[in-house]
């Protein structure tokens, strides 16, 4: 029978996600001949190649799949008993890391560490805030417990290393300036605004969103200007150099710019939030969810 290394297991599974053995040195903090020794060795062990050369890389072979098909299995259920040994040990005291982009910090994080300091004293929270697609990446990589991010930034819902938990649609609104001759319409929608000069970022998830939006609306936004901060669009909008869209979470009060909310379609963005398989058994990371959830629904 194989002995299996769960530690070598992990490489492998990291040189799937990571695609070069120099990305998964770097990742987990090894060297690429470390890597590439532990992966022959794995091979070794279970008797079958498991890296084949495509030019200068290496991919995986139909059998390194197979042994990373039935290995996720075993991680879900070595979370599972890390959760476990966690209720035992410690019971509702214990910490969870949270990674976050920027608007859920203030708007989802905050208040539910502050119910957190009420209904479960014990349970402390690491906030780290990452980009809505690095999120997942560490998450991947165990640096945090939980991972909030954009559902269009996500992993697809089939996939087998995390559990995700949809906790909001969250309203898109536009800016404009104050005097903008739309800003007391008594109806305002996408299409209203088609030949204005928008303000969104040149790429990335925001842009996407923008882009998308307008587009579900008919037209393709003009973009005037590129900026990815909100403070730095929302300026320009009071400025009168463009229009925005702006979810309601990342709203921002500046005298000189009317938020408006728009007709239908409405656009919206869904966030969400993830754990690795098996880790939402964790008390303390439920505890964490559930405090997310409850802000969220209000």
């Amino acid at each position: 029978m194989v002995e299996w290394d769960i530690r070598k297991l992990q490489i492998l599974r990291t040189l799937r996600e990571r695609g070069t053995v120099t990305a998964t040195a770097e990742a987990l903090r090894m060297t690429p001949s470390a890597v590439s020794q532990q992966l022959t060795n794995l091979a070794k062990q279970v008797g079958v190649p498991l890296l084949e050369a495509q030019g200068r890389r290496v991919r995986l072979t139909d059998a390194a799949r197979l042994v990373l098909r039935h290995a996720e299995a075993v991680f879900e259920q070595l979370e599972r008993a890390d959760a476990e040994l966690a209720a035992y040990v410690h019971g509702e005291v214990g910490e969870v890391r949270v990674a976050a982009f920027s608007t859920a910090v203030p708007a989802l994080v905050v208040p539910a560490v502050r119910a957190l300091r009420e209904t479960a004293p014990g349970v402390a929270v690491r906030v780290r805030e990452a980009e809505a697609g690095e999120a997942y990446e560490v998450l991947a990589a165990g640096e945090v417990d939980l991972a909030l991010s954009l559902a269009a930034q996500a992993p697809t819902v089939g996939d087998a290393r995390f559990t995700r938990v949809e906790l909001l649609a969250d309203p898109l609104d536009v800016a404009l300036p104050k005097g903008h001759e739309l800003a007391h319409a008594d109806e305002l929608r996408l299409a209203d605004l088609a030949g204005e000069d928008w303000i969104f970022g040149g790429s990335g998830p925001w842009s996407d969103i923008t882009r998308g939006a307008c587009e579900a609306a008919g037209f393709s936004p003009r973009q005037g200007h590129s900026a990815a901060g909100w403070t730095a669009i929302l300026a320009m909008v009071e400025a009168g150099m463009g229009v925005a869209l702006v979810p309601r979470m990342a709203a921002v009060g500046r005298s000189g710019v009317a938020m408006r909310e728009v007709g239908e379609p409405r656009p919206v963005r869904h966030v969400v939030a993830a754990v690795r398989k098996g880790g939402e058994d964790s008390p303390a990371v439920g505890r964490v969810l559930d405090a997310l959830r409850n802000v969220a629904a209000t």
